[in-house]
């Protein structure tokens, strides 16, 4: 029986010293890992140009606006308050 228990106890000692060298093995790989992946991400935005800030539209001019506007009341495609509310816009703008 000690010829037993002096194997069991060995084979303990084994299976924690490998399962014990494989964690200490998995958080060194783990860490090298993100250390790359931080490394990449940094060379990927030095290498990237911020995208283009999209162009404002350009306003339109006030005056074209409303000139815009007395054609459509000439033309009966507005009515009066249709013109009133639509210029009201214009200048409070």
């Amino acid at each position: 029986m000690p010829g037993l228990l002096r194997g069991i106890a060995r084979t303990a000692a084994i299976a924690g010293t490998a399962t014990a060298v494989s964690n200490r093995v998995s958080r060194r790989q783990g860490r090298r890992w993100a250390m790359q992946e931080d490394e990449q991400d940094a060379q990927q935005q030095q290498q990237d140009p911020p995208p283009p800030q999209p162009a404002a539209a350009p306003a339109r001019d006030a005056v074209t606006q409303l000139k815009e506007l007395a054609e459509l009341k000439a033309q009966g495609v507005l009515t009066d308050a249709e013109f009133a509310s639509e210029k009201a816009k214009i200048l409070a703008s």
